[in-house]
């Protein structure tokens, strides 16, 4: 006789140290769930020496890792990022067809994502993506999450306007749920760390003020990372701060930004230091100990408004997020970046930041999320019809 299959298959694909840490509580929901199996699969930055080999971080926190798929070549060329999409869709292509996952979970916009997403649209396997709907106009990330949300079959928003955008996108809006952003249970819901033991791993003194730095490169400006991350260096030069920086995504043009932090540092071993990755507990921790935030990251606009602290967003890659009032977009130029964090380390400004109220929900993420995945229906799920707007 056939023994009925009770337990639903959710294979959850994570490429990266920051998605890893958004995804973190949904995974322990997954894991304490009865009707549901984690089969978790890590790829990219994950298997990778330069970035820090995060996969230990995952065991460590407990999590059973049930393939790794080897794509990231090291190179940040636009070929070879090319080469690592095209590795991935061959992995993935094999790995679904053996695994045969009832769905496959995903969150945000990165290149390794396309490549698992592309493989699940054609072997046929549900996709449930996270945090559709954004824009970031400045990195090809944009192109990517839309592209995702065309490709999947569920879909988990941080906030009403994203899954309006989603719906504009053609999708069913009975399949759209508005969940708020996983990184604030996070911060409601990760243990931190104090001041003492903070310093002591990071290693260096929390001086006051002291900032944390994470540049990107702006992918839709190829040629021009180098260039925009000189004008960040030369108002952090000016700076009496404390910095911490954390190393650049595996993205076109990423290496040049990394060696050009590592030269930085070098010459202000006093003031500055650099980690490839501080783990989702220890960058939040520090985050409640930091002056501000600098840079063109994601969390400075949705993760950090809830801490809460203060950002300095530079350039065009978050252009069109949501933006909580705690966050002060300033172009790419050495003055402009230099008057935005005199504006930040105001006492008058910082005096503000308790009143903050950070657009992306309340932190309630996980245990929504893994109840719909337990109860949606299957059937028919991958067959979509277009769904216009009257």
């Amino acid at each position: 006789a056939r023994i009925m299959k009770t337990r639903r298959r959710i294979c959850v694909v994570t490429g990266s140290r920051a998605e890893y840490g958004l995804l973190f509580w949904i995974l322990k929901e997954i894991v304490a769930s009865p009707k549901l199996d984690l089969y978790l699969v890590v790829t990219g930055m994950h298997l990778s020496p330069e970035f820090g080999l995060t996969y230990r971080a995952i065991e460590k926190d407990g999590f059973s890792i049930h393939k790794k798929v080897e794509m990231l070549l090291s190179s940040d060329t636009s070929i070879g990022v090319t080469k690592s999409m095209a590795l991935g869709l061959s992995s993935f292509g094999e790995l679904y067809d053996e695994l045969k996952p009832d769905i496959v979970l995903m969150l945000g916009d990165r290149f390794e994502l396309l490549a698992a997403a592309s493989a699940a649209l054609v072997t046929t396997m549900p996709i449930a993506h996270i945090h559709g709907g954004e824009n970031t106009e400045g990195a090809f990330d944009d192109a990517i999450r839309h592209s995702i949300t065309k490709m999947s079959h569920l879909h988990f928003t941080a906030s009403e306007t994203y899954r309006k955008r989603v719906i504009q996108l053609g999708e069913n809006p009975d399949r759209v749920y508005n969940v708020g952003a996983p990184g604030i249970e996070n911060i409601r819901r990760r243990p931190t760390v104090g001041r003492t033991e903070v310093e002591k791993r990071i290693g260096i003194k929390l001086c006051d003020p002291s900032l944390m730095i994470t540049w990107h490169p702006p992918t839709l400006s190829p040629g021009e990372s180098a260039m925009q991350f000189t004008c960040v260096l030369e108002a952090l030069e000016k700076t009496k701060a404390t910095l911490i920086f954390t190393l650049a995504n595996a993205d076109t043009e990423g290496r040049v930004i990394n060696d050009m932090i590592r030269g930085f540092v070098a010459e202000h071993p006093e003031r500055a230091v650099y980690h490839a990755s501080l783990g989702q507990e220890l960058y939040l921790s520090t985050l409640r100990y930091v002056s501000g935030v600098v840079g063109n990251s994601s969390s400075g606009l949705i993760e950090a408004p809830s801490i809460p602290v203060g950002t300095v967003n530079i350039g065009d890659r978050q252009k069109g997020r949501m933006r909580a009032a705690s966050v002060l977009d300033c172009d790419v130029d050495a003055e402009t970046i230099l008057n935005a964090i005199a504006e930040l380390l105001d006492p008058q400004f910082r005096s503000q930041l308790l009143n903050t109220v950070n657009p992306h929900g309340d932190g309630n993420v996980a245990k929504t999320v893994v109840s719909i995945l337990e109860t949606v229906k299957l059937d028919g799920l991958t067959k979509k019809q277009f769904f216009d707007l009257h």
